[in-house]
């Protein structure tokens, strides 16, 4: 029988047995921060980590869900060859070029031209905009939010659904499983679909008794409304109350701000594949993609776009190669408006180093916050940022700026659904839209100058003189973003 002391080393030596065996395991094809997270973890709560681990700790979606997006890629490639030579090529930067190679060797969809692309800073016109869409449709709707709740703001948005489906419309909806389990008004939400004669279905369920089973915290975060083919929009915006109705947020009078943009032309189409896909992974019901072929249209005012969908059904973090490509590019002028900034280390890197060589560097962000650990974490940022000269401006309360979008020097913006931040990069399906053009970068930076008009600019000294719980919080939930 073994004596006490004997009984202790070998509980030692079993310990550190199972934590080099969790360290060769969690370390492969992982971020070294996130692995070293992952291991101090296990490590200091060796059976609460292991267990967190189980549940979040596997940053990929299921082989058969990975395998239908290769299997779309295929066909959109085969689909678009040649696209790419419908654009304004001659008026790119130089550099412009292996950026657009680089994102549709990665989301399988070109840069195209000819198209009308309008911005909607206004919460409620943007609805009002995308319903008087839907009463312009004569084919079908295609509709996918993350959040997609029916209340007295969106309540035009279903009204027009059901009077497409009236006209003999298809609408089909995608919305966000556990983004809409956790708020209010679901059963509402989907009665109506139902009465309506909307078809319905669930992004990322997680019904393990179907065999629906997945990282939780992996989500669809993307907003798109598509109308015929010919009609798009995307941006930052849920489909729900600018309050988001909870009752925190009401109290506190909390409204978000947002950005969309409306799509006219052929990147709509675009657009409408990154719907085509995600409808084939929750449904095995592969609709027809547009083959039709497309003529660039002269129109001075027309841009080239293109459409970049990412997340953790791809084999590369999308969003964040073309973030941080983007960026070490930049000569002149980098604005980013991201309500989630908590950077992964490249993106980081690629921000100080520009501000360092001299490019004027600005970050909007919110004064307040809803989500409490990720406006922690984001903050522990600032200071490294203020040192290198980056101007961070702090949009003011009582409103979250939730728009997520930058512009690079004077000719290129980024609009969409992804945040600058580990989750938007990794874990969460996001869509965003590159544009090219001198006049859309100026509607942007009046966009931008709004922002900064209503927002407090962040000086070091300040910064560094907030108070020592402040900045215990901030570092230490800092240290959970690492855990991905």
């Amino acid at each position: 029988m073994l004596d006490f002391a004997t009984g202790a080393w070998l509980l030692v030596a079993l310990h550190a047995l199972f934590v080099l065996i969790a360290t060769v395991y969690v370390s492969a094809n992982r971020r070294p921060s996130a692995a070293i997270a992952w291991v101090l973890a296990i490590i200091f709560i060796p059976y609460l980590g292991v267990l967190i681990f189980l549940i979040v700790g596997v940053g990929r979606l299921p082989r058969a869900r990975r395998e239908k997006q290769r299997e779309v890629n295929e066909m959109i490639l085969a689909r678009t060859g040649g696209l790419d030579q419908v654009s304004h090529r001659d008026e790119w930067p130089a550099w412009l070029t292996s950026a657009v190679r680089l994102n549709q060797n990665l989301g399988a969809l070109p840069m195209v031209g000819g198209n009308g692309v309008e911005m909607l800073p206004d919460y409620d016109e943007s609805i009002a905009r995308m319903a008087a869409a839907v009463d312009e449709a004569t084919d079908f709707v295609h509709v996918q939010f993350y959040i997609l709740v029916l209340d007295a703001s969106t309540q035009p948005f279903f009204d027009a659904l059901a009077r497409a489906v009236q006209r003999g419309v298809q609408v089909k909806v995608l919305s966000d499983y556990l983004a809409c389990l956790m708020l209010p008004r679901r059963t509402e939400t989907l009665a109506a679909l139902a009465e309506m004669g909307a078809e319905w279905h669930a992004l990322l369920p997680l019904r393990f008794w179907k065999g629906q089973w997945r990282r939780p915290d992996m989500r669809n975060h993307r907003k798109l409304l598509v109308v015929d083919g010919r009609l798009g929009f995307t941006g930052s915006q849920n489909m729900i109350d600018a309050s988001y109705l909870k009752p925190g947020n009401l109290k506190r009078g909390l409204r978000w701000h947002e950005l969309m943009m409306r799509l006219e032309g052929p990147a709509v189409r675009e657009l409408n594949a990154v719907f085509l896909a995600d409808w084939f992974s929750e449904t095995d019901q592969l609709l027809p993609f547009d083959t039709s072929p497309i003529v660039l249209d002269p129109a001075p005012n027309l841009l080239d776009a293109q459409v970049l969908p990412s997340g953790p059904s791809f084999d590369n973090d999308n969003n964040l190669k073309l973030y941080a490509m983007l960026i070490h590019k930049a000569e002149r002028r980098v604005s980013i408006t991201s309500p989630y900034f908590v950077p992964e280390e490249s993106t980081m890197l690629a921000i100080v180093t520009a501000a360092s060589r001299g490019v004027e560097v600005e970050l909007f962000a919110s004064l307040i916050g809803d989500q409490a650990l990720v406006y922690h974490a984001q903050r522990s940022y600032y200071e490294e940022l203020l040192r290198a000269g980056v101007a961070i401006y702090l949009y003011a309360e009582p409103t979250v700026l939730h728009a997520k979008h930058f512009t690079i020097d004077d000719d290129v913006s980024v609009v969409g659904s992804s945040n600058m931040d580990i989750r938007s990069f990794s874990l969460n399906m996001e869509v965003s839209v590159l544009v090219h053009g001198a006049e859309f970068v100026q509607r942007m930076r009046v966009v931008q100058d709004g922002y900064r008009a209503n927002s407090r600019r962040v000086e070091l000294a300040e910064w560094q003189g907030r108070p020592a719980g402040a900045k215990v919080y901030d570092n230490l939930a800092r240290l959970t973003s690492s855990l991905q």
